[in-house]
Formats: structure tokens, sequence, C-alpha cells
């Protein structure tokens, strides 16, 4: 099956006279558990949760792809398991809590996520594990593995849109003895299989647009490994980052929509970023999917859709201002990856390393001439 029907089918209960079509939430905090605990299916419910485990599944599956490690028969199916978390920044730290001891190497890209930067910065290191940065574009992070426990890929990373060869990173590490964990955030588990290429953890918030409704916060975890899995569902036990059973059942009721939302708004995205480069008053846009993008070649062999974000330039942070004064279906808000257009001047936050003119635009699935028209009449008024 293509992957879009695997989707939408694997979100379905066993087909059972009177059984509905879809799983609901199971709300409960203890379950029974006579005798032996380990006997129960179901214990607690910082530890399990029946919608956590159809959504886990779900997620799995989209996690898993051909891969052929060196050592094995090429064709040779590995299977996924993943974990879900509260959110993506709970998923994140779960990687980074299971691995890192102090003394140990993270290489992290210079330009990745603010808050996995800050993490790792504010906490990680301030605990003795040693973290080296260096940029996205041109694989730079595979010059810095040298003992290296862990490898932290972003591609594309947000806001920047840069691109690395996650498969030719990967060896790299590999080689070195380190783990590679990638946040596959942006592009989600349909647009871009981190573990078919090499990696041993697949990560994301699947706030933005796995689930796409903007109105739940959840993360995950994958891999193909049993040991890691394990440590990486003792973090998750312990720490308690875990998901209420209404939010699983929302992401469940949202993923059977991926296919389509996914290819919309990946499509949307590539028209106003070719729109853009029309327009005099824009300075830089980028986007993965534009042929003359850096790493355009090595996305288009990596990835199965080049996603919802783009971002582009204008001259300042006035002209940016007067951009969202005017356009009336580019929502100014801070996420990415909804159903409808959002956008925002990324450097009012202070955390990215971006001109002050520069704005980040998740294209939804309006219909892209009126997305069009409006982003040419904001545009016009930065004149």
């Amino acid at each position: 099956m293509q992957d879009s029907t695997r989707i939408v089918r694997s979100t379905l209960t066993r087909a059972a006279a009177g059984e509905p079509l879809h799983p609901g939430p199971v709300f409960a905090a203890p379950y029974h558990t006579p005798g032996d605990p380990n006997d129960a299916p179901y214990s607690y419910a910082r530890s399990h949760n029946p919608t956590w485990t159809a959504l886990e599944k779900v997620i799995a599956q989209m996690e898993s792809g051909e891969f052929a490690p060196a050592h094995e028969q090429a064709g040779e199916r590995y299977r996924a398991n993943a974990l879900v978390f509260a959110s993506g920044m709970a998923a994140s730290t779960a990687v980074f809590g299971a691995v890192l001891r102090p003394g140990d190497v993270a290489v992290l890209p210079e330009n990745a996520y603010f808050h996995t930067r800050s993490v790792m910065r504010d906490f990680f290191e301030q605990m003795g594990v040693v973290a080296r940065y260096a940029r996205t574009a041109r694989d730079a992070q595979g010059d810095h593995l040298d003992g290296a426990k862990l490898l932290w890929i972003e591609t594309p990373s947000n806001p920047t849109m840069d691109i690395c060869d996650i498969t030719a990173l990967c060896r790299k590490a590999h080689a070195t003895g380190a783990l590679v964990a990638v946040d596959n955030t942006t592009p989600t588990a349909l647009g871009q299989k981190p573990l078919a290429l090499g990696a041993d953890f697949s990560v994301a918030s699947d706030t933005k647009s796995m689930t796409g409704h903007s109105d739940i916060l959840l993360g995950h975890v994958a891999t193909r490994d049993r040991e890691l899995l394990q440590k990486i569902d003792q973090w998750r036990t312990l720490t308690g980052g875990v998901l209420g059973p209404m939010e699983a059942w929302l992401a469940l009721r949202s993923i059977g929509t991926l296919p389509l939302r996914l290819e919309r708004s990946s499509q949307n995205a590539q028209k106003i970023a070719e729109y853009l480069r029309t327009r005099e008053e824009v300075k830089t846009v980028l986007y993965p999917g534009l042929k003359d993008h850096p790493g355009h070649e090595i996305a288009a062999r990596q990835m199965q859709y080049f996603g919802a974000v783009l971002s582009f330039e204008l001259e300042s942070k006035a002209k940016a201002e007067a951009f969202f004064a005017k356009v009336k279906l580019v929502t100014e808000a801070t996420s990415f990856g909804g159903t409808c257009t959002c956008a925002e001047r990324r450097a009012r936050w202070g955390g990215d390393a971006v001109p002050e003119g520069f704005i980040r635009l998740s294209a939804g699935i309006e219909a892209p001439e009126d997305l069009i028209a409006d982003i040419g009449q904001g545009l016009d008024a930065t004149r």
C-alpha cells in the first residue's frame, strides 16, 4: 500500500460487528491489577494508556521503512517503535536524558530549534555534558564528531531552512561510535523517514504538521533499537512527561488527514515561495523546494514532501510589521503546520540569529490564489 492509504487505515479499529470504527479515549489513572502487576497490560497511567498504545502503533508504522545496515541483507524490514510525550520538548529532553551523562559529548546544530539549544545549554551542559555546535548546511556537524556520544540533526532547520544529508551524517557518526537523533518536526514522518535513512532516533513535535489543527500539544520519539526504546520509556515514566488520553485521541483523529493536509500545504508553500521570488520587496526566500536552494538536491532525495514552512526576508522590522498590519489571511502566530496559514517575525523572540525583517511562514490549506493575493497586498504595503 501507499503511505497515504496505510496511514488512513492504521487509525481504524479491528473489524468487529457493533464496534466503532475508531478507538475512543480511555480515562484512567490506576487499572485493575490483581496478583502480579506484571501480568496486567496496564497498571498506572504514568507508564501506559490504551489510547497511547493505539497512537504509538500508528506513528511507529509511519516511521518504519526499508533500512539495510551494512551487515544485513539489503531490503530487510526493521520495524520502528514509538513513544508519545506531552510535548516535542519532552520528547527531545528524553533523548538527551536517556543517552547523555556528564563528560559525554553532544553535537548540535547552532541554528537548531531555539529551545532545543536552550535545554542543552541551561541544563545538560550545567550537569557536565559537553556540547559542540555547528551549522546544519553543508553537513558541517560531521567535522565535530570525534569522541561524540550523540549527534543531533535538524533538517530542514527551523527557521532558516538549511538542509543536511541524513544518510551521510549517520554513516560518519556511526563510524565514530555516536548515536544519531533527527528532529523531524517540520517534514513529519510522512514527509521524511530518518530511521530509514540510518538514524537511531526520530524525534518530533507532533503539535505541528503531524496533527495539524493547532489545538493539542504532543511529541514522540521513535527508534528501532529495543534497548534505546527501554531507556526512553524509563525516562518518560520516571519524569512524568506523559500525554493525556484526550490529546492522544485527538491526535489519532487528526493523523488520518495528514496525507491530504501535508500534500496541500506543501503545494501552497511551493507556490508562495515561487511568488515571493518575483517580488522586489523580498530580499531572500528560503524553501528547499526551490531548485536554487543550496540543499534542494539533498532534500529532493530524502524528503517525500518539502513541507509547509518557508522563510523570507524583508528590508526591516518596520516593513515586516507593515506587512502583518495589512494581510488578512496570514495569522500572526508562533507555531506552524496548521490548517490555516500563519507567520511571524522571528527576531521578536531574540533566540535566532536572523535579521529584523526575517519572516517564517507556514502555509495552510486555503486556496493558493487567495493566499498569494493576500500576501501580495501585504507586500504592497511595505513600499
